[in-house]
């Protein structure tokens, strides 16, 4: 019979071994029932200010720690709660860096897009040194809503309040402007226009490059043109211009990314991303 000296050791090899049996019995159970992220409670701003003794920074830092500690559950964003609990963080404190972050990450690109832009717009307004706020939200209204003179009018903003920055943001509003002209000629010429004026040589180095692009797209279209003409049937083919010498050879694209043709008419090719491209 054993000595009393060994009883602790049995016993926690006992134990040890129920421990185990029960947890190889617990994982071999099914979940029946998924997990579901249950509705929650907010503060309403004027009554989280009287909460925190007035005090509206404080009660906007605790309440975005709240909020981001509790939108996410079981990998699942709680997008109604998140709504209004960003929503009341930025009437106490529309300036909150943190807030404005997270409606972008998780209301934005969440489905509530409009929602998460608000936010955004309010940040913008209050945060007038900060090149981020006016970014995201001329790129979502783009984006999302398709509203290219807002968009365009934010992206100059961030472009003025940026440094390192400034010439991709200006770039990008330039562009959304080009490609409202139909004309490809008059986009050439609206391009150029805004090469010449600008005195910045990172901005003047990216329109140069957009202007040779847009240009080999004129010669294209004029190649297609005088084809059509000539044979009296569409272009089905983008190497027909050259089997008929109206090109020696295809135009250079500085971004080389080329032409292609689309619905009988040759277009400038553009960078898909699987899944974003058709919105």
């Amino acid at each position: 019979m054993p000595t009393s000296r060994y009883w602790p050791l049995l016993l926690a090899l006992l134990g040890f071994g129920l421990f185990s049996a029960a947890s190889q019995w617990r994982a071999s159970i099914p979940v029946l029932l998924e997990p579901v992220v249950e509705g929650r409670v907010v503060i309403a701003a004027p009554v989280l200010l009287v909460l925190f003794g007035g005090d509206r920074f404080l009660a906007a830092n605790l309440e975005t720690m709240r909020l981001a500690a509790t939108g996410v559950d079981f990998g699942q964003v709680d997008t109604g709660y998140l709504i209004r609990a960003q929503q009341e963080v930025a009437r106490l404190n529309p300036c909150h860096e943190d807030n404005y972050y997270l409606a972008n990450g998780l209301l934005t690109w969440g489905g509530a897009d409009r929602e998460g832009s608000e936010v955004l717009r309010r940040a913008s307004a209050c945060r007038f040194w900060d090149e981020l706020p006016p970014f995201f939200y001329g790129f979502n209204k783009f984006f999302f809503e398709r509203d290219v003179e807002t968009a365009a009018s934010y992206l100059e903003e961030a472009a003025l309040r940026a440094t390192a920055n400034a010439a991709g943001f200006r770039k990008f509003a330039i562009m959304l402007k080009a490609e409202q002209i139909q004309d490809e000629q008059l986009a050439v010429d609206f391009l150029q226009a805004e090469h010449d004026q600008t005195t910045d040589p990172k901005l003047k180095a990216m329109l140069a490059k957009r202007v040779k692009r847009l240009q080999g797209l004129v010669v294209l279209r004029d190649a297609q043109r005088r084809y059509e003409a000539l044979t009296g049937k569409p272009l089905t083919e983008p190497g027909q211009l050259i089997e008929h010498g109206l090109l020696a050879a295809f135009p250079e694209d500085p971004l080389n990314l080329g032409y292609e043709l689309i619905d009988g008419r040759i277009v400038l090719k553009k960078l898909k991303v699987a899944g974003v491209e058709d919105r």
